[in-house]
């Protein structure tokens, strides 16, 4: 356990001096460009061994397979997949104090079991990803802490930008952008720019952001609009305010499906007005120890629930 614990804390300080080594660079060097090659490499080569657990179950010849034809999971039918899938990526810190490890660790494993999720994803036809990445609320955490996850965010974006685009994975942000550093507003503006033509899947990052402040700015911007006398007051419907939440950026502004891990029971102010009707999957494991046998658990649990929306069971919509 103790060597275990030592080899952690080394390949982290030695994922920061490579990835600060780089920061620096690219800010001296204008030209300088190997983010994309940089602690990834590192980071893909070392974590599945020391990190995480992963398991690799045998498939059968019954297994369904994915748009790659790659076998998915016992029990899990693509045909029921659903549209769009919200998760609250929690538990980076608890996990990262687990294993003797300073929080920023733990948010930088977060970011790989992100990336494995990504690929799933897209390879089992989901259509909308939503990530909790940083709440309202998360503002009162400790400065460094606040700082590196700023910085955390920059650096994932530019490194991952390019293989979001040419995957055909769609970026949004949502959340309140005016009070994030401008350097990331700037590289966010740039990201969903380049990718917005792109339709395999939306990866829709929720920064800065709680479902009430979405829902005030709504109701805000409906009021704007009936002062302008834009609108009447008998115009006002759930319709209209969906229109002008954040979530108006994607054809399926509604979760089909919400997991949150490390075993809390709570939604914790994400997305209030659009889990009225999503299925809840609440999984026990640290998000960095999130990984494709969880998901399809979450997933195959899913498809066995009727959703009904107010209806009897003989009205139940097929997930």
């Amino acid at each position: 356990m103790a060597a275990n614990k030592f080899w952690n804390v080394m390949i982290f300080l030695l994922r920061f001096l490579i990835e600060s080594t780089v920061a620096i660079l690219e800010h001296i060097i204008p030209s300088f460009s190997i983010t994309r090659f940089q602690a990834r490499c590192f980071s893909w080569f070392f974590a599945p061994k020391l990190w995480s657990n992963p398991s690799s179950p045998a498939t059968t010849a019954n297994d369904e397979t994915s748009s790659k034809g790659e076998p998915v999971a016992p029990g899990v039918q693509l045909e029921l997949m659903p549209k769009h899938v919200a998760v609250i990526m929690d538990g980076n810190q608890r996990w990262a104090k687990e294993r003797g490890l300073p929080p920023s660790a733990g948010h930088e494993a977060g970011v790989q079991s992100l990336e494995r999720l990504l690929e799933n994803c897209c390879n089992w036809g989901i259509k909308v990803l939503t990530v909790f990445a940083f709440s309202t609320e998360n503002w009162v955490r400790p400065k460094m802490e606040v700082d590196f996850l700023m910085s955390l965010f920059e650096r994932t974006i530019n490194s991952q930008s390019e293989n979001i685009k040419r995957n055909g994975i769609r970026l949004s942000v949502i959340g309140d952008k005016s009070k994030l550093p401008k350097s990331l507003q700037r590289l966010i503006r740039y990201a969903e720019e380049r990718t917005k033509d792109n339709s395999k899947l939306q990866l829709i990052v929720a920064i800065n952001y709680s479902g009430k402040y979405d829902v005030v700015q709504a109701c805000k911007s409906v009021a704007k609009k009936a002062i302008h006398d834009l609108i009447q007051l008998e115009d006002i419907d759930e319709n209209l305010i969906e229109q002008e939440l954040e979530t108006k950026c994607t054809e399926f502004p509604h979760p089909d499906l919400l997991i949150r891990t490390s075993g809390e029971l709570r939604i914790s102010n994400f997305l209030l007005w659009q889990l009225a009707y999503t299925e809840l999957h609440f999984a026990p494991k640290f998000w960095p120890d999130f990984g494709k046998d969880e998901f399809v658990d979450a997933l195959t649990l899913f498809q066995k629930r009727q959703r009904r929306y107010g209806g009897r069971n003989w009205q139940a919509h097929v997930c």
